[in-house]
């Protein structure tokens, strides 16, 4: 999450306000500290019911105004708002069995995220892979904690999530403190091998200036944006596929012939930039090979090539099943990771494949994102703005999978679709709510002035 606020809000931004952003930190972790060791002694001082209320409220609202938003976004308001409800309910419940089915869920949830980034890692054997599976072991620890009913028999259930939940959040304010203060680039820039024409500080940008800043939905096929080009497991098999619910999506579909398709991922900008990552030869994926290939090791490493353009490829291969357009991009920070890119045309199966050149190109491409959309105005409340949006969670979700496992079609496909919600953002509901209802009733004193009239002209 870190890295993508960086991204988002450019690192000049954030070295300006390091220092608050560091106090920030600390004042998290010290009320995350306090709030999870009162609750070890199972004494009541944690208004649970206050917070129950204030989660039942959010809940509410948030599938009131889940109509308003747009795809993805509408399916994960819903999502949310019955999960908060939910819990609502279960504190409301209270005693034994609320407290110790919060419990189970939050230590399932812990042993599940810790399990897979444990096997994933060890499977994968990417870069920094220890550091990860010490982190997936810490979160099944913290699994078994919420499982064993001690100090508090699941009393303090609530309190220790929102004790973590400030003390997570405390570290990552403080990890970015410290990183604005020693990064000059976009972090992006960094993915790919060190070359003599890279600068020591990130290319200005040249990106559009917006007239506003929220849209109501994605861009139209003739406006000026950044679009990428997704070729789905499924959408891209010769033979029909077998279903195979999540795996399909975002792994690879087996069809009836028994060949399995892995999907492709491109990205296109309209200054002429085309990036798509394909083996010069192709990679024999039969399942008895699959499990080998899967490591990101330099002996699964392969000579790539990067294809000309979409019209050649779609034309050689078949239109990409979706495309995702995002209006707010830097075009010249692009043609840098570009530049840069390409001299290495190496391809791994999952540390250097298609999907994972688009995933690096487009964090490239949106470096200050929000910044852009405010210009001299940005201030505090950008930073507020992208820390409560959800999509920020989700796309940090989603990038912590890629990064421990692999890139894939699908896991690019929802990234991106994350980040063009954080770059091009849609209006709060609530905002978009009171709009929708405030144009409805000037819209209905003009109706009625209209029939007053008329009803006037007509008596004359």
């Amino acid at each position: 999450m870190v890295r993508l606020v960086m991204l988002l809000l450019g690192v000049d931004y954030l070295r300006k306000r390091a220092r608050a952003i560091f106090w920030i930190g600390v004042f998290w972790m010290v009320a995350g500290l306090v709030v999870f060791i009162d609750a070890l002694d199972n004494a009541a001082y944690f208004p649970i019911i206050f917070f129950a209320w204030l989660f039942l409220a959010e809940g509410l609202v948030t599938l009131a105004v889940a109509w308003t938003g747009v795809g993805g976004q509408r399916l994960l308001r819903y999502v949310k708002g019955f999960a908060v409800v939910g819990a609502s309910i279960l504190i409301f419940a209270g005693h034994h069995h609320g407290n110790l089915i919060l419990s189970m869920i939050f230590g399932t949830l812990f042993l599940a995220d810790g399990l897979l980034q444990c096997v994933s890692a060890w499977m994968v054997r990417y870069q920094r892979w220890k550091v990860a599976f010490a982190w997936g072991v810490s979160e099944i620890l913290i699994a078994v904690f919420f499982y064993q009913p001690y100090p508090t028999h699941y009393a303090g259930t609530l309190p220790y999530c929102l004790g973590l939940f400030l003390i997570f959040s405390g570290m990552n304010m403080l990890s970015l403190s410290a990183r604005a203060r020693r990064l000059a680039r976009n972090p992006a820039l960094r993915n790919s091998p060190k070359s003599a024409l890279l600068p020591d500080e990130d290319a200005p940008g040249d990106a559009q200036v917006f007239e506003q800043a929220e849209w109501d939905g994605p861009p139209a096929d003739d406006e000026h944006a950044l679009t990428v080009h997704v070729w789905t497991p499924t959408g891209s098999s010769k033979a029909p596929a077998q279903p195979r619910p999540i795996v399909d999506r975002y792994i690879a579909a087996v069809d009836v012939n028994g060949v399995i398709s892995t999907g492709h991922a491109a990205l296109e900008s309209p200054e002429g930039i085309y990036i798509s990552l394909y083996p010069s030869v192709e990679i024999d994926r039969s399942p008895d090979d699959f499990g080998r290939i899967l490591r990101a090791t330099r002996e699964n490493d392969v000579p790539g090539v990067f294809q000309p353009d979409y019209a050649t490829e779609s034309k050689a291969w078949c239109p990409s099943t979706v495309r995702v357009r995002i209006r707010n991009y830097d075009p010249a920070k692009l043609q840098q990771f570009w530049d840069r890119y390409r001299q290495n045309t190496t391809y791994n199966l999952t540390h250097r494949n298609c999907s994972s050149s688009v995933s690096n190109a487009l964090e490239a491409a949106i470096d200050g994102a929000a910044s852009r959309l405010h210009g001299d105005r940005v201030g505090w409340g950008s930073l507020l703005r992208v820390l409560v949006t959800p999509e920020l969670w989700v796309a940090a979700q989603i990038r912590k999978r890629a990064v421990t496992m692999a890139w894939t079609p699908g896991l690019t496909l929802d990234y991106a679709r994350a980040l063009s919600m954080l770059a091009d953002p849609r209006p709060f509901a609530w905002s978009k709510v009171a709009r929708t209802a405030i144009d409805t009733l000037f819209r209905q004193r003009k109706e009625w002035r209209e029939q007053d009239a008329q009803a006037t002209g007509s008596r004359r």
